[in-house]
């Protein structure tokens, strides 16, 4: 964080501020941003006297006025066209759910940008196609979501040998690469790790069993398993 111009900085200070109960301590806000306490001083003091209305003092600590109608983050022409390529992005090769999502998502963040900034990123030269990659997004819809509650899936599963068997897995987490993706789940018929390709699930069912994951079994120790940094998922 450190380095953040005075511009960013200040609008971060609102933006910490803004839907909280309790004064947000100074040294808090130091921390976060990376300066020294003399500068939040210093910045906050410069949003009062311009109107922002923040209320507090030094050693106490800092909140917005309630009622307060502060106007949201501005972007920049780089950070817009971000979201609108990352939107594409999803609408081609995630489910129908999270598709939606992104584009409600990203016409939520166009209505509070200025006429300007929201043709030119709409301008984007970063192309996706349009045609869904996903056959099944369905599938992708139901597994995305048994990921979030920890359900147990019964699948039917053909292997690169046209092979079928009936597998329980406790689905972990969905990774796209390009036209396909693939399930991280542990596997109980095969006591570990597997990645699964959606396209190759046929009849798939809850079980009605919820999983807790554990050190040994749990995302963590997925990636690892793959040799995953999860730094780079983040």
């Amino acid at each position: 964080m450190r380095g953040v111009r005075r511009a960013d900085r200040l609008f971060l200070i609102i933006h910490a501020l803004q839907g909280r109960r309790i004064a947000l301590p100074a040294r808090r806000l130091a921390e976060t941003l990376g300066v020294s306490l003399r500068t939040v001083y210093r910045d906050v003091a410069d949003l009062q006297l311009s109107g922002v209305p923040i209320e507090g003092e030094a050693g106490i600590g800092y909140l917005l006025r309630k009622g307060s109608d502060i106007p949201p983050l501005m972007f920049t022409q780089q950070e817009m066209e971000a979201l609108v390529v990352g939107t594409r992005f999803v609408n081609a090769f995630s489910g129908d759910k999270l598709a939606e999502g992104a584009k409600t998502a990203l016409l939520k963040i166009e209505a509070v940008l200025p006429p300007e900034l929201r043709e030119r990123a709409a301008r984007s030269r970063v192309f996706v196609p349009t045609r869904r990659y996903e056959a099944k997004t369905g599938v992708i819809d139901v597994l995305h979501e048994a990921i979030a509650a920890h359900r147990v899936l019964r699948i039917e599963y053909r292997n690169e040998a046209a092979e079928v068997s009936v597998r329980e897995i406790e689905p972990l987490c969905l990774a796209c690469w390009g036209n396909v993706w693939t399930l991280g789940a542990w596997c109980r018929m095969r006591e570990s790790f597997r990645n699964f390709r959606p396209d190759r699930i046929g009849a798939m069912d809850a079980t009605g069993e919820i999983f807790g994951e554990t050190e040994q079994r749990g995302l963590e120790a997925y990636l690892a398993a793959m040799g995953v940094c999860r730094a780079a998922h983040e």
